[in-house]
């Protein structure tokens, strides 16, 4: 299941991202979009999770928590 991570904070790394989400089941893959002009983070990102319930227990817990002074939002995308 692919989910969409939004408003990161441009300081937040793809490794940062990878570990929040481990903690819920085995990440398949983890995207940063980053800007082509500047090398810098977009402020959104993609995680994508195997298995459907692990995703789910991601989304629900880590949707609205604060990261780097930011709160991220996590959805299916």
């Amino acid at each position: 299941m692919k989910l969409m991570i939004r408003n990161l904070a441009r300081s937040t790394t793809e490794a940062e991202i990878r570990k929040m989400f481990e903690e819920y089941g085995a990440v398949q893959s983890c995207t940063l979009v980053i800007d082509k002009t500047t090398g810098t983070s977009k402020g959104f990102g993609f995680v994508e999770l195997p298995k459907p319930g692990d995703a789910k227990a991601a989304m629900k817990n880590l949707n609205g928590k604060e990261i780097d002074g930011s709160k991220i939002r996590v959805k299916n995308a």
